[in-house]
């Protein structure tokens, strides 16, 4: 899942993409560089002012559709807001990233009433609202206990099971030490038996832990995505695609599930009688 952020103050990219030419271009050079998915956002889940839904819906609607126009990926709308998600699915989305976890029930009705796929993610604070100095008893299972009951929710409110996938929601109102431990026991959210997304990229937690400021943090972002692979994760939210490609399609062929693309090396029979043939 790529990452196409069009805001001016994104954490990562801090406005690159926010000129809409530049954020169609970005979204078509993340298909090229092998992406399956593009995630676009119009407001950060950072405390902030938040945007009206008019305003979102003016940064986001026209990247998908652009996009749309031009290829059948994946596309999903970062959005916690029940309009912009509305307006985002008839727009060619096919599904909703909400990083506030389902705080507004509002959001459930618009996607039981659609084809498209809901990301639950867990956080404490609402949308754009700080929350200092976290607390957690045992992080993993807070987490997953969370999901629990957003998923329980969300099937009440008429979201059928096949269309939640869930996030754990890295960084989001926890620091590095639960970052990482969520990481390290990140089964307990895979085992809910729901498609589980890692969004990992440049986080934080990442910095803090190898002293690398947010352009320098690619080998730990990939070294964490593949830790995830590895606990159970099958989506990852990545803002350097063709790294992240590369390092997910090799840890996918390491476990069977992709094929080399050629096969050279030591494949060739030797000549009779040559050096080779002996032991």
């Amino acid at each position: 899942m790529a990452i196409i952020n069009r805001t001016p103050d994104s954490f990562y990219d801090a406005g690159r993409t926010y000129d809409l030419d530049a954020a169609v271009q970005a979204c078509a050079d993340a298909v090229a560089a092998g992406a399956d998915w593009i995630d676009i956002g119009g407001q950060p889940f950072a405390p902030g002012t938040p945007l009206t839904p008019r305003e979102e819906a003016e940064r986001v609607l026209p990247v998908i559709e652009a996009v749309r126009h031009q290829s059948e990926i994946i596309l999903s709308a970062d959005t916690f807001n029940p309009e912009v998600a509305a307006l985002s699915i008839k727009a060619g989305a096919n599904a909703i990233n909400d990083t506030s976890g389902l705080s507004n029930p509002d959001m459930a009705a618009v996607i039981a009433g659609s084809d498209a796929h809901l990301i639950i993610t867990h956080s404490l604070a609402p949308p754009r609202t700080p929350w200092p100095a976290p607390r957690y008893r045992d992080i993993s299972l807070e987490v997953a206990d969370f999901l629990k009951r957003k998923i329980d929710q969300a099937i009440a409110l008429g979201v059928a099971e096949e269309q939640i996938l869930l996030d754990p929601g890295h960084d989001l109102n926890k620091n590095t030490l639960h970052s990482l431990e969520l990481t390290r026991r990140l089964e307990h959210i895979t085992s809910l038996g729901f498609p589980v997304l890692a969004s990992v990229s440049n986080k934080d937690f990442i910095g803090e832990t190898l002293g690398k400021d947010r352009n320098e943090r690619v080998e730990g972002s990939l070294a964490a995505a593949v830790i995830c692979v590895m606990k159970g994760a099958r989506i990852f939210r990545m803002h350097n695609v063709a790294p992240a490609v590369a390092a997910l399609h090799l840890t996918e062929a390491v476990l069977g599930w992709r094929k080399p693309l050629e096969l050279r090396h030591n494949m060739t029979s030797p000549e009779p009688g040559s050096t080779e043939d002996l032991p």
